[in-house]
């Protein structure tokens, strides 16, 4: 059975408190249906005939289906056959969370990810073996590599129709779970940041002086948001083993300070107390008895004196189709060129 591609486009990514605080913008919904429209018509030229997307009610929907339906009326052909899961659209997390589960039990190849880290961690929780290829679209964008969409999609489609081999088409990315008691686990794809305020409240971070606790499973110096901590002091890649944890003071009471993008444009100090490697296969606990816990940059859970909390590093937790090494393939092995008619005819004569 040919391949079929899931396509999750969050429509309401980058619209936390970061956006006002921090000389940002947020993504129109017609950008993000151009967008998904990029992604389907390259998903097409590279053989894929069937895409399932999550429903919404942002607008995504009708823009991409005026720009499909005006492709067939031109008959153009440009986009693969579309349709939407069978779902109840609630304008939350949980529509991502459904939408991630419903693809992986249909069986899709591959789902394309529009939204920020908090999108890709949603999708990640539910998506079990399924490869992912994520497109930045939110506020903290560390996960999502940036790149222009139309070569995610065809990289996606020369992945998944099997025209590159597996082991250079997919790459094992690490995690990290916390356990708060006896509560189901929640995950973290880029980090996990413990602060003292106890209340979740607008969720995403941005006051540096409740910083107190980082881990992260990778590291890279040209990312915005709590990772870029790490990334500042000893880069982590995402393919070697480990991560890092990094422990936080108030400036005036820290052996260093060093001087970070938090959010977009939002340089603050960052009062740093010491750090370490993490290891994957360890349980690590807090140095501060009660706050709150951010998760990619958006605080969900709060913890007291009362309560065991452990964080640890899993390593090969999931696979994200490795754009760079499949376009590099594809160069490499000629598959997308094509017969020209001097050619054509020649072979003939």
């Amino acid at each position: 059975m040919a391949p079929t591609v899931g396509i999750i486009a969050n429509p309401v990514s980058a619209r936390d408190i970061r956006r006002v605080i921090a000389n940002a913008t947020s993504l129109q919904i017609t950008d993000r249906a151009n967008i998904v429209l990029r992604v389907l018509a390259c998903l097409k030229a590279s053989g894929i005939d069937r895409v399932v997307m999550m429903p919404e009610n942002g607008g995504i929907r009708h823009h991409v289906r005026r720009g499909v339906d005006r492709s067939r009326n031109l008959r153009e052909h440009e986009f693969p056959e579309l349709s939407y899961l069978d779902m109840k659209v609630s304008g939350t997390v949980d529509d991502t969370v459904r939408a991630a589960d419903l693809m992986r039990q249909q069986g899709v190849a591959a789902i394309v990810v529009l939204g920020g880290d908090g999108t890709h961690r949603a999708v990640v929780s539910r998506s079990g073996d399924i490869p992912i290829a994520g497109i930045s679209t939110g506020t903290n964008n560390a996960f999502p590599e940036h790149r222009e969409p139309t070569i995610t999609g065809l990289a996606v489609g020369l992945a998944v129709t099997g025209r590159v081999p597996t082991a250079v088409a997919y790459s094992p990315n690490k995690k990290l779970v916390v356990r708060i008691n006896d509560h189901a686990a929640e995950i973290a794809l880029v980090d996990v940041a413990l602060v003292t305020e106890r209340v979740v409240g607008a969720r995403a971070l941005w006051k540096p002086e409740t910083f107190r606790e980082l881990f992260v499973t990778f590291a890279e110096p040209e990312v915005i948001g709590m990772s870029a901590i790490a990334g500042l002091l000893e880069p982590v890649k995402r393919s070697e083993p480990g991560g890092l944890h990094v422990l936080i003071a108030p400036v005036d009471e820290a052996q260093l300070a060093l001087t970070v993008p938090i959010a977009p444009g939002y340089m603050r100090p960052i009062g740093i107390a010491g750090w370490q490697r993490l290891a994957a296969g360890k349980s690590y606990g807090p140095q501060i008895s009660a706050g709150s816990i951010a998760l990619d940059g958006e605080r969900e859970l709060s913890f007291s004196e009362r309560d065991r909390v452990t964080i640890a590093l899993e390593e090969n937790a999931f696979r994200t189709v490795n754009v760079a090494a499949v376009m590099e393939h594809a160069a490499r092995h000629g598959l997308m060129r094509q017969v020209g008619s001097i050619e054509k005819k020649r072979q003939v004569s």
